[in-house]
């Protein structure tokens, strides 16, 4: 297994930016696997009601998504499980609980209704800034409705619903998102105000952790549901200065903080801070080999 990758600057933030996947490649553990399904164990178990939660009308999807993950995880990291497990459902008889204890992904699914795709279940033990229990039954729209250019009405939300309703099963979907925080916790579901500083109080912006997120669409050829991937990767900015591209990934950091709409700053928890940062992302590029 890989070291978890940096963004690479090259997904613009507040954009679809969906790219067709290999199948082989849908789930993608790395070298954090294991200490992140430690946290989401203890979390089920100390948490299960922030971070789980489903309607009724998902438990055929859950199962057919638990299988999915097996099958795809024995066939290309057999390594990583464990054979003589049975694959049964966890807490509250839920198939998307027990599967979600075994992969380092957090796992939801969405199901087409009338009105559009809604958020019917979902085990999300690192959640970016968001509550998992005040978005469930919500349609796509209704989701993204704090993202600026992507609530109801929009065209970023009339895309997606299209592209939802396009999805075939044998082209999963990918695609990339990143924020700033002043701290790694992977449990993060609080909004930061876009009065609040976020990287500490002195002249330079430290500490500054990159969170990356790796997000997966893939339809469920029985139910044809639509199961949402993300996997969190949650590291210092400074790594940037030992990534063989870290001076222009730190550069492209900076070009698109610098071009945050007051909007999009806001969301982002970077109004306060958008000076701060772009100088700290630069201190990086001039500091990182090329």
């Amino acid at each position: 297994m890989s070291l978890p990758t940096p963004y690479d600057g090259s997904s613009p933030l507040f954009r679809i930016g969906t790219r067709p996947l290999d199948p082989a490649h849908w789930l993608e553990p790395d070298a954090c696997r294991a200490a992140q399904i430690e946290e989401k164990l203890r979390l089920l178990a100390g948490r299960p009601e922030e971070v789980f939660a489903e309607l009724p009308e998902s438990r055929a999807a859950q199962g057919e998504l638990l299988g999915l993950v097996t099958e795809h995880m024995r066939s290309r990291h057999p390594e990583l499980w464990r054979h003589n497990e049975p694959e049964t459902p966890g807490e509250h008889g839920s198939p998307l609980v027990a599967v979600s204890k075994r992969v380092q992904d957090d796992l939801l699914i969405l199901q087409r209704h009338g009105d559009g795709w809604r958020l019917t279940a979902g085990c999300l033990c690192f959640p970016s800034s968001w509550v998992l229990a005040e978005k469930l039954g919500q349609v796509l729209a209704d989701i993204h409705q704090p993202v600026p250019g992507f609530g109801p009405g929009t065209r970023q939300a009339e895309i997606m619903a299209r592209m939802f309703d396009a999805m075939r099963p044998e082209t999963p979907m990918i695609r990339w998102n990143f924020s700033l925080y002043g701290d790694d916790r992977l449990f993060h579901p609080d909004v930061s105000g876009p009065d609040q500083p976020r990287f500490g109080s002195g002249e330079r912006a430290d500490p500054v952790f990159l969170r990356v997120e790796r997000q997966t669409l893939r339809k469920l050829p029985e139910t044809g549901a639509i199961a949402f991937t993300i996997r969190i990767s949650v590291d210092p900015i400074e790594r940037l200065e030992t990534h063989v591209d870290g001076a222009n990934i730190a550069l492209s950091l900076a070009e698109q903080i610098a071009a945050l709409t007051p909007e999009q700053l806001d969301y982002k928890g970077l109004t306060l801070e958008r000076e701060r940062v772009i100088r700290r992302l630069g201190e990086i590029a001039e500091a990182t080999p090329t």
